[in-house]
């Protein structure tokens, strides 16, 4: 199976606006100690569209997603999964999920990639996408290997399924990682700067599939340092700078006429690394 990546172009942009966001998070807040990390963000992906989040190191991003699957605990605001709110126990520090049910049921339904690929080394490619499937959802394992099978297709490496993570390069094992994610078989995907481990060939590689994913109309929050990939597959960008949003807007408008200065100078220093 060669690099070539196929998905059906269904995209439909026109969400009604009757139908809950997959992802909601209005005024969140996420501190460290003294650290705040988020100070009031309000994000939402409605379902079929890509939310693109740039920003400088530490502005908030991967926080914020971890925050969206619940793997980072926040003290104040609000996270939704398809119009449902989280419920909290406690306050402040303290605020931690109340139902774990809950969690685990948004977690499964919400599949993260990370930037370090994340795979299981001791099992094959085709082991670590039919893992979870099998013993989290206790999905029969004849279906979940003949889906998996075909996700590995899918993003390119079919021929890969009976490889260990130690035999496939950067851009193979993140294409893993991608299959494994899909084969959960999530209301949305949630990408980590999926590309910034790798070297600019391997990169190409997980951006056409990221951008095969687009086009298929998956829901997807990106966080990435690659602003022409943002231009490309998002719907919408959210500048986040010192953990508020200073811009967000369509593609065009971030990328083609910035209203801060902040932003201005941030695409400025992008464009000049």
């Amino acid at each position: 199976m060669g690099n070539d990546v196929s998905f059906p172009d269904n995209r439909d942009p026109n969400v009604p606006n009757d139908v809950a966001p997959v992802i909601e998070i209005r005024n969140l807040h996420k501190a460290y100690g003294s650290l705040e990390v988020l100070r009031g963000v309000d994000i939402a992906a409605p379902a079929g569209h890509v939310v693109a989040m740039i920003g400088s190191s530490g502005s908030g991003k991967s926080t914020l997603l971890r925050c969206c699957n619940l793997l980072e605990d926040s003290q104040q605001g609000d996270v939704l999964f398809c119009g449902e709110p989280v419920r909290w126990k406690g306050t402040g520090v303290e605020r931690r999920p109340a139902d774990r049910a809950q969690v685990v049921r948004i977690r499964t339904n919400l599949s993260m990639v990370f930037q370090s690929f994340n795979l299981w080394s001791h099992l094959t490619i085709l082991q670590n996408v039919m893992e979870a499937p099998v013993t989290v959802l206790r999905r029969d394992p004849r279906e979940v290997e003949e889906r998996a099978r075909a996700y590995l297709a899918k993003v390119g490496i079919g021929d890969k399924a009976d490889a260990w993570p130690a035999q496939l390069s950067g851009g193979q094992q993140q294409r893993a990682a991608i299959a494994r994610a899909l084969c959960m078989e999530p209301k949305a995907l949630l990408f980590d700067e999926p590309t910034s481990a790798l070297d600019p060939e391997l990169e190409q590689e997980v951006i056409r599939v990221i951008k095969a994913l687009a086009q298929e109309g998956r829901t997807m929050i990106i966080v990435t340092h690659d602003m022409k990939l943002a231009a490309d597959v998002a719907d919408h960008v959210v500048f986040l700078h010192k953990g508020r949003i200073e811009e967000e807007g369509p593609p065009e408008q971030l990328f083609g006429h910035p209203r801060t200065e902040r932003l201005r100078g941030f695409l400025s220093a992008t464009q000049a690394a």
